[in-house]
Protein backbone atom coordinates (compact mmCIF):
# COMPACT_ATOMS: atom_id res chain seq x y z
CA UNK A 1 0.00 0.00 0.00
CA UNK A 2 1.63 3.46 -0.57
CA UNK A 3 1.80 6.00 1.66
CA UNK A 4 -1.10 7.84 0.49
CA UNK A 5 -3.38 5.54 0.61
CA UNK A 6 -2.15 4.41 4.48
CA UNK A 7 -3.06 8.20 4.81
CA UNK A 8 -6.15 7.92 3.70
CA UNK A 9 -7.42 4.47 5.24
CA UNK A 10 -6.10 6.02 8.67
CA UNK A 11 -8.43 9.06 8.74
CA UNK A 12 -11.20 6.66 7.90
CA UNK A 13 -10.22 4.38 10.26
CA UNK A 14 -9.78 6.99 12.96
CA UNK A 15 -13.14 8.68 12.50
CA UNK A 16 -14.78 5.66 12.48
CA UNK A 17 -12.79 4.24 15.68
CA UNK A 18 -14.30 7.66 16.81
CA UNK A 19 -17.86 8.04 16.08
CA UNK A 20 -18.24 4.28 17.32
CA UNK A 21 -16.84 5.50 20.63
CA UNK A 22 -18.87 8.47 20.82
CA UNK A 23 -21.99 6.86 20.10
CA UNK A 24 -21.20 3.75 21.38
CA UNK A 25 -20.47 5.39 24.87
CA UNK A 26 -23.38 7.28 25.17
CA UNK A 27 -25.74 4.38 24.42
CA UNK A 28 -23.82 2.53 26.93
CA UNK A 29 -23.93 5.61 29.73
CA UNK A 30 -27.58 6.34 28.74
CA UNK A 31 -28.35 2.77 29.69
CA UNK A 32 -26.41 2.54 32.85
CA UNK A 33 -27.00 5.64 34.03
CA UNK A 34 -30.71 4.97 35.27
CA UNK A 35 -32.05 8.24 33.80
CA UNK A 36 -28.68 10.18 35.64
CA UNK A 37 -28.17 12.75 32.33
CA UNK A 38 -25.10 13.69 34.09
CA UNK A 39 -23.80 10.35 34.67
CA UNK A 40 -24.42 9.61 30.63
CA UNK A 41 -22.51 12.71 29.95
CA UNK A 42 -19.61 11.63 32.39
CA UNK A 43 -19.49 8.32 30.79
CA UNK A 44 -19.67 9.77 27.12
CA UNK A 45 -17.12 12.43 27.75
CA UNK A 46 -14.09 9.89 29.30
CA UNK A 47 -14.83 7.16 26.47
CA UNK A 48 -14.18 10.17 24.02
CA UNK A 49 -11.49 11.71 26.16
CA UNK A 50 -9.33 8.37 25.86
CA UNK A 51 -10.13 7.26 22.40
CA UNK A 52 -8.58 10.63 20.71
CA UNK A 53 -5.83 10.38 22.80
CA UNK A 54 -5.09 7.04 21.69
CA UNK A 55 -6.06 7.30 17.99
CA UNK A 56 -3.89 10.52 17.28
CA UNK A 57 -0.62 8.46 19.30
CA UNK A 58 -0.89 5.52 17.02
CA UNK A 59 -1.77 7.21 13.68
CA UNK A 60 -0.79 11.09 14.37
CA UNK A 61 2.98 10.27 12.95
CA UNK A 62 1.42 8.51 9.46
CA UNK A 63 -1.72 11.19 8.64
CA UNK A 64 -1.68 13.21 11.30
CA UNK A 65 -4.63 12.06 12.76
CA UNK A 66 -6.92 14.92 11.57
CA UNK A 67 -10.21 12.99 11.72
CA UNK A 68 -11.52 16.12 11.35
CA UNK A 69 -12.80 18.45 8.33
CA UNK A 70 -12.23 21.43 10.61
CA UNK A 71 -8.73 19.92 11.09
CA UNK A 72 -7.93 19.07 7.59
CA UNK A 73 -9.22 22.77 6.41
CA UNK A 74 -6.48 24.68 8.49
CA UNK A 75 -3.43 22.44 7.75
CA UNK A 76 -4.51 23.03 3.81
CA UNK A 77 -4.82 26.56 4.81
CA UNK A 78 -1.09 26.30 6.46
CA UNK A 79 0.40 24.55 2.90
CA UNK A 80 1.09 21.56 5.47
CA UNK A 81 -1.31 19.52 3.15
CA UNK A 82 -1.97 19.79 -0.33
CA UNK A 83 -5.43 20.41 -1.90
CA UNK A 84 -5.91 16.56 -3.37
CA UNK A 85 -4.80 15.57 0.25
CA UNK A 86 -7.18 17.78 1.75
CA UNK A 87 -10.18 16.61 -0.05
CA UNK A 88 -9.79 13.16 0.16
CA UNK A 89 -9.09 13.45 3.74
CA UNK A 90 -12.68 15.20 4.32
CA UNK A 91 -14.16 12.61 1.88
CA UNK A 92 -12.64 9.46 4.35
CA UNK A 93 -13.63 11.25 7.85
CA UNK A 94 -17.00 11.88 6.36
CA UNK A 95 -17.54 8.10 5.10
CA UNK A 96 -15.55 6.95 8.48
CA UNK A 97 -18.03 9.19 10.64
CA UNK A 98 -21.21 7.32 9.48
CA UNK A 99 -19.47 3.53 9.11
CA UNK A 100 -19.01 4.53 12.64
CA UNK A 101 -22.36 5.30 13.86
CA UNK A 102 -23.69 2.17 12.04
CA UNK A 103 -21.09 -0.01 13.93
CA UNK A 104 -21.97 1.26 17.04
CA UNK A 105 -25.38 0.47 16.35
CA UNK A 106 -24.48 -2.89 15.59
CA UNK A 107 -22.51 -3.81 18.50
CA UNK A 108 -25.92 -2.57 20.72
CA UNK A 109 -28.44 -4.73 18.67
CA UNK A 110 -30.24 -1.25 17.01
CA UNK A 111 -31.37 -0.09 13.80
CA UNK A 112 -28.51 0.48 11.82
CA UNK A 113 -29.42 3.77 10.55
CA UNK A 114 -31.54 6.12 12.11
CA UNK A 115 -32.53 9.70 11.98
CA UNK A 116 -31.86 11.84 15.76
CA UNK A 117 -35.00 13.69 16.96
CA UNK A 118 -32.51 15.35 19.18
CA UNK A 119 -32.85 19.16 18.51
CA UNK A 120 -29.76 20.94 19.33
CA UNK A 121 -30.25 24.64 18.07
CA UNK A 122 -30.06 28.03 18.59
CA UNK A 123 -27.16 31.24 19.28
CA UNK A 124 -25.90 29.45 22.77
CA UNK A 125 -25.06 25.78 20.27
CA UNK A 126 -23.83 27.62 17.72
CA UNK A 127 -21.79 30.02 19.79
CA UNK A 128 -20.59 27.25 21.94
CA UNK A 129 -19.42 25.25 18.62
CA UNK A 130 -16.89 28.08 17.57
CA UNK A 131 -15.89 28.43 20.65
CA UNK A 132 -15.04 24.60 21.08
CA UNK A 133 -13.52 24.53 17.44
CA UNK A 134 -11.27 27.36 18.39
CA UNK A 135 -10.16 25.69 21.38
CA UNK A 136 -9.47 22.89 19.73
CA UNK A 137 -7.60 23.99 16.85
CA UNK A 138 -5.60 26.76 19.05
CA UNK A 139 -4.70 23.65 21.65
CA UNK A 140 -3.57 21.62 18.36
CA UNK A 141 -1.67 24.33 16.59
CA UNK A 142 0.28 25.96 19.65
CA UNK A 143 0.48 22.17 21.66
CA UNK A 144 2.38 20.96 17.74
CA UNK A 145 4.68 24.04 17.64
CA UNK A 146 6.12 24.11 21.09
CA UNK A 147 5.60 20.67 22.53
CA UNK A 148 4.56 17.97 19.69
CA UNK A 149 4.33 14.96 21.80
CA UNK A 150 1.84 15.94 23.87
CA UNK A 151 -0.49 16.84 20.90
CA UNK A 152 -2.15 13.72 21.74
CA UNK A 153 -2.87 13.96 25.34
CA UNK A 154 -3.92 17.64 24.87
CA UNK A 155 -6.35 17.33 22.74
CA UNK A 156 -7.90 14.73 24.30
CA UNK A 157 -7.85 16.69 27.53
CA UNK A 158 -9.11 19.65 25.73
CA UNK A 159 -12.80 17.90 24.36
CA UNK A 160 -13.00 16.45 27.89
CA UNK A 161 -13.13 19.86 29.38
CA UNK A 162 -15.20 21.46 26.36
CA UNK A 163 -17.63 18.23 26.65
CA UNK A 164 -18.99 20.37 30.00
CA UNK A 165 -18.20 23.88 29.05
CA UNK A 166 -20.37 24.37 26.22
CA UNK A 167 -23.65 24.02 25.91
CA UNK A 168 -23.42 22.05 22.84
CA UNK A 169 -20.91 19.21 24.44
CA UNK A 170 -18.19 20.09 22.13
CA UNK A 171 -18.83 18.46 18.77
CA UNK A 172 -16.21 20.46 17.19
CA UNK A 173 -16.45 18.16 13.86
CA UNK A 174 -17.97 18.94 11.03
CA UNK A 175 -18.09 14.97 10.10
CA UNK A 176 -18.92 14.28 13.69
CA UNK A 177 -21.98 16.53 13.16
CA UNK A 178 -22.88 14.79 10.28
CA UNK A 179 -22.38 11.42 11.11
CA UNK A 180 -24.35 11.72 14.62
CA UNK A 181 -27.73 12.67 12.37
CA UNK A 182 -27.75 8.98 12.07
CA UNK A 183 -28.42 7.99 15.42
CA UNK A 184 -31.65 8.24 17.55
CA UNK A 185 -29.72 7.90 20.95
CA UNK A 186 -27.63 9.59 23.35
CA UNK A 187 -25.33 11.43 21.26
CA UNK A 188 -27.56 12.29 18.19
CA UNK A 189 -28.37 15.44 16.60
CA UNK A 190 -31.73 16.68 14.31
CA UNK A 191 -30.60 17.14 11.22
CA UNK A 192 -32.24 20.87 11.19
CA UNK A 193 -29.33 21.89 13.82
CA UNK A 194 -26.22 20.54 11.77
CA UNK A 195 -25.36 23.51 8.72
CA UNK A 196 -25.57 25.89 11.76
CA UNK A 197 -23.33 23.59 13.85
CA UNK A 198 -20.29 23.06 10.64
CA UNK A 199 -20.50 26.75 9.65
CA UNK A 200 -19.43 28.00 13.49
CA UNK A 201 -17.12 25.32 13.83
CA UNK A 202 -15.23 26.28 10.22
CA UNK A 203 -15.54 29.88 11.34
CA UNK A 204 -13.86 29.14 14.66
CA UNK A 205 -10.81 26.69 13.46
CA UNK A 206 -10.26 29.77 10.71
CA UNK A 207 -10.23 31.99 13.56
CA UNK A 208 -7.72 29.95 15.53
CA UNK A 209 -5.32 29.40 12.59
CA UNK A 210 -5.61 33.81 12.49
CA UNK A 211 -4.99 33.99 16.39
CA UNK A 212 -2.13 31.66 15.85
CA UNK A 213 -0.04 33.44 13.33
CA UNK A 214 -0.79 37.02 15.13
CA UNK A 215 0.77 35.18 18.06
CA UNK A 216 4.15 33.72 16.03
CA UNK A 217 4.14 36.71 13.53
CA UNK A 218 7.44 38.28 15.18
CA UNK A 219 8.82 34.24 15.10
CA UNK A 220 8.77 33.87 10.77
Amino acid sequence: MTHNMRKYLIEFLGTTFLLATVVGSGIMGEALSEGNAAIALLANTIATGAILYVLITMFGPISGAHFNPAVSLVFFLKRDIKRDTFILYIIAQFCGGIVGVVIAHLMFDLELLQYSSRIRYGFSQWISELIAAFGLLLTILVTLREKSDSVPMSVGLYITAAYWFTASTSFANPAVTVARTFTDTFSGINYSGVLYFIIFQFVGAVFALFVYKLLYQERH
